[in-house]
């Protein structure tokens, strides 16, 4: 279910677009997390180059955003216990990142805009659509390595006790 909605943040009232997928909470955070993963659900952001891979406090860098230009960002706020980082971009506030944890190996991935960057829902959204695609293709991929891994368990087991 996608929403978009004003909520109360710790960067005051915001416009919160948000998408809950059936994801581990864990998996979608190093998803968000990791720089060099973020073209891949990120609709507007083709390359990233950083001071580190998995942001933290103070992480700096630029993304290469469409058409081709190179934007500054640093990392404001990033608090894996919440599962919340906040950034500037071109030393402007811009959409905070928050992953909450939800019942049953579920999560909701909310973007945080705030008055100013209202304009963006829609790649927000089309972001969040990126991640729950990404996200279900790896956790498919995780199913049929854990059954093909399964069924080569099983066929070592009947050869050793054929012999």
């Amino acid at each position: 279910m996608t929403q978009l909605r004003t909520v109360a943040t710790p960067d005051g009232r915001c416009l919160e677009a948000s998408h809950v997928l059936e994801a581990d909470p864990d998996a979608a955070w190093d998803l968000l997390v990791d720089t060099h993963r973020w073209p891949e659900w990120s609709p507007i952001v083709t390359d990233v180059e950083a001071s580190h891979r998995r942001i933290e406090d103070g992480t700096t860098g630029r993304v290469r955003v469409r058409p081709g230009v190179w934007v500054p960002f640093t990392i404001t706020s990033c608090d894996p216990v919440e599962r919340r980082w906040a950034w500037n971009v071109a030393r402007l506030p811009a959409a905070a990142h928050r992953v909450d944890a939800l019942e049953s190996n579920r999560c909701r991935i909310a973007f945080e805009l705030r008055p100013l960057e209202t304009a963006n829902a829609p790649v927000c959204l089309r972001s969040l659509e990126r991640i729950d695609d990404r996200l279900s293709r790896e956790t498919d991929a995780d199913w049929s390595d854990d059954a093909s891994s399964e069924e080569s368990d099983e066929s070592n087991e009947s050869s050793t006790t054929d012999e």
